[in-house]
């Protein structure tokens, strides 16, 4: 911009930082605060919601058709039909695009009340509660398809709490969640073909690495992922999960010390040798967990010292805590189906497809 047109703009902002100060409430500008609020008011009230206009004009080259009332980071705008549908905007919507996906940021990591709330405060719009539950309702966000070939993928289980019939109570449920590369979030409820078909989708490595714990449900959903012919998956039982289900057998510490360095080397028979003299059921449980995983069970510490791949599924475990922290705010029930949205809009907003 050259200096004749900066000092047009200049000239025209002093006369009308005058006209909008006359009218300001002199009671409200009592500190910095307060003249931030009122202008900030004035800007979303009075300015921007002309200037926006005449952008879209210029750019959109019509201004024919019915009006609709658009709020925006900009003010409220009154748009024409035809603008609106050159602008690529969705029928009936109110909420443009950029305030939208402010919205939907906050309702991916706090609850709608506190979402509506922290969006006047940040942006000085007022989007209301069950508005911001709506657009979360509304959205379709397709899972990023990894920009690498994937050659290592977590699964575990997470829990949600679910709202039940009047004076039945709330229950809680489980949903899955894959993480790929340590990278891309995914998440499922009551929908574990959806899993399947996303890992499938992606460039798998052959042979796959697939990290879990010891439910059956994960490796159920494992032993699916790239079945195709000759293609090879490596089964690693998470080693942290594998440790902390050793100590609970309880008993010498010794003992325990031991065994956690036989496994740590892959050396199961020695270690279930360890417990075959033991009379509690901790330890038969434990036996026959090393018995049902052993081929799940490898050398971790030769893994590990050769960056093969990793040993644990910390990776996942992340995504849970992470996912969780949306799921599982103070208070939290969910409506059976509106899980799967609010699980979509979350990691929507952990893989990035939210960033502004």
């Amino acid at each position: 911009m050259n200096q004749e047109k900066q000092e047009r703009i200049k000239a025209c902002l002093q006369e009308l930082s005058k006209l909008l100060y006359e009218e300001a409430d002199k009671s409200k500008l009592t500190d910095l605060e307060g003249i931030e609020k009122t202008v900030r008011s004035q800007v979303l009230e009075l300015v921007s919601p002309e200037i926006a206009p005449f952008f879209i004009e210029q750019k959109t080259g019509t201004k024919v058709g019915k009006t609709r009332k658009i709020k925006s980071l900009v003010g409220e705008l009154t748009l024409k039909a035809k603008q609106l549908q050159r602008l690529g905007l969705k029928a009936r919507s109110r909420l443009s695009p950029l305030l939208q996906k402010c919205c939907l940021r906050l309702s991916a990591s706090v609850s709608y009340q506190k979402a509506e709330i922290e969006i006047e405060a940040l942006t000085g719009v007022k989007v209301g509660h069950s508005t911001q539950q709506k657009l979360v309702l509304s959205q379709d966000f397709q899972l990023p398809v990894a920009l690498q070939s994937v050659s290592e993928v977590s699964v575990d289980g997470g829990k949600v709490r679910l709202r039940g019939k009047p004076k039945a109570g709330c229950h809680w449920r489980d949903y899955k969640t894959v993480r790929l590369q340590g990278i891309y979030y995914g998440a499922f409820f009551d929908d574990n073909q959806s899993l399947i078909d996303y890992v499938n989708s992606q460039r798998l490595v052959n042979p796959l690495v697939c990290l879990g714990d010891g439910h059956d449900g994960v490796w159920n959903l494992v032993k699916e992922f790239g079945k195709s012919e000759n293609f090879e998956r490596w089964e690693i039982l998470d080693w942290y999960h594998l440790k902390e289900n050793l100590y609970k057998v309880g008993g010498s510490l010794k003992r325990l010390k031991t065994a956690e360095t036989l496994l740590w080397q892959g050396q199961i028979e020695e270690a279930k040798a360890l417990f075959h003299n033991c009379r509690g059921k901790q330890a038969k449980n434990f036996i026959a967990y090393l018995e049902k995983h052993c081929s799940r069970i490898v050398n971790y510490s030769y893994y590990q010292a050769e960056q093969l791949c990793s040993i644990g599924s910390g990776a996942v475990e992340s995504a849970i805590k992470q996912i969780g922290a949306r799921m599982k705010i103070s208070g939290a029930q969910w409506n059976v189906g509106s899980v799967n949205q609010i699980l979509s809009v979350r990691c929507a907003y952990l893989n990035g497809l939210l960033a502004i």
